[in-house]
């Protein structure tokens, strides 16, 4: 019997449709799902209002929704959630794709809350890696939704989903253990041949971890995974690969994938000096290459970026894919639309 090919099944890719070329189209039953979150169904002692918006958006979840028609629910905390949730749905519905509609919140720094943002970016990465093989792949791609906490087991720098790491005992969570020179272990399974069969029947826990040591596969596959992005979102052929060392770098032009990777690069940049704190703190380094140099702007045609990756203070890595869409020095809009 052949290993299942789905995964990520919460995110809800089986409830849109495809456009020709394999762009998300937004449909009534992905709407719907929003409207079966808890912080959506309204209670038994809701008011009348509220209920009626709900039963009104079940009956038709593209209906024009009045801003007075929400100002009339009562509690407050209700009214809240109900006024993002049309400003959510109203955004994803004026846009033909669901890529058009990420990559307008991007563009224009549209506020909306990061776990909103994070399920649009869950659900493009679901439709774009559907081809993919790889499994350390795609647990690499978890890190562009799923904040990571750093760890150190054996030498190895382990990533594990933020939400598993906190069900471990607290002395294990020290995301710079072995700098200061603690012991660390880890009771979790870390992604190796041997699991990796059960990941997609595993994915929607997130609770296989990912071995980011240079030389190991998690880098090459985090690298694979900006690669696949790229050429979907924004059309453009690259070549991605990790780097051992950060100070042979000339960084003619980077793109930190983090607040703290691009604190890091500017220090770089501006010739400053790493301290062994920041040392500690970068996770990785890639070498990114136009297959066409003509897509990039002419400053820096035929150069290569750097991408830089770090955690943050507290050892957690908070990916940020948006850095690739507004950072890298491309000539040209995307094809998607």
């Amino acid at each position: 019997m052949s290993a299942p090919r789905d995964f990520w099944l919460s995110c809800g890719h089986h409830l849109l449709d495809r456009d020709a070329v394999g762009n998300l189209l937004l449909t009534d039953e992905f709407i719907k799902a929003y409207l079966a979150r808890p912080e959506l169904v309204p209670p038994p002692e809701a008011c009348l209002a509220e209920r009626k918006l709900h039963v009104a958006l079940l009956s038709d979840p593209k209906v024009a929704v009045a801003a007075s028609q929400l100002a009339a629910i009562a509690d407050a905390d209700a009214r809240e959630n109900w006024q993002m949730m049309i400003a959510w749905r109203d955004h994803l519905v004026r846009h033909r794709t669901l890529e058009a509609a990420y990559l307008d919140i991007v563009r224009n720094n549209i506020k909306f809350p990061h776990v909103l943002i994070g399920q649009l970016v869950q659900v493009i990465l679901r439709n774009l890696l559907d081809d993919c093989d790889d499994v350390f792949v795609l647990r690499a791609a978890e890190m562009f939704f799923r904040p990571q906490k750093l760890m150190v087991r054996e030498g190895s720098v382990i990533a594990i989903d933020e939400e598993r790491e906190a069900m471990l005992p607290s002395q294990l969570r020290s995301p710079l253990v072995e700098l200061l020179g603690l012991p660390a272990s880890v009771e979790v399974d870390t992604l190796n041949d041997a699991i990796a069969g059960s990941y997609r029947q595993r994915s929607d826990g997130f609770d296989i971890a990912l071995d980011l040591t240079v030389g190991q596969r998690g880098l090459v596959a985090l690298g694979d995974a900006v690669r696949r992005w790229l050429r979907h979102l924004l059309a453009i052929d690259v070549i991605v690969e990790p780097l051992a060392e950060v100070h042979n770098a000339g960084l003619s032009w980077y793109v930190g994938l983090s607040s703290e990777a691009t604190r890091i690069g500017d220090a770089i940049w501006y010739g400053g000096e790493l301290d062994e704190v920041m040392r500690a703190r970068l996770v990785g380094l890639f070498r990114l290459i136009f297959r066409e140099p003509a897509d990039m702007i002419e400053k820096v045609r035929g150069e290569p970026v750097y991408l830089l990756v770090a955690t943050g203070p507290d050892g957690v890595l908070r990916l940020k894919p948006q850095n690739l869409v507004t950072g890298l020095p491309i000539r040209h809009q995307e094809a998607v639309n």
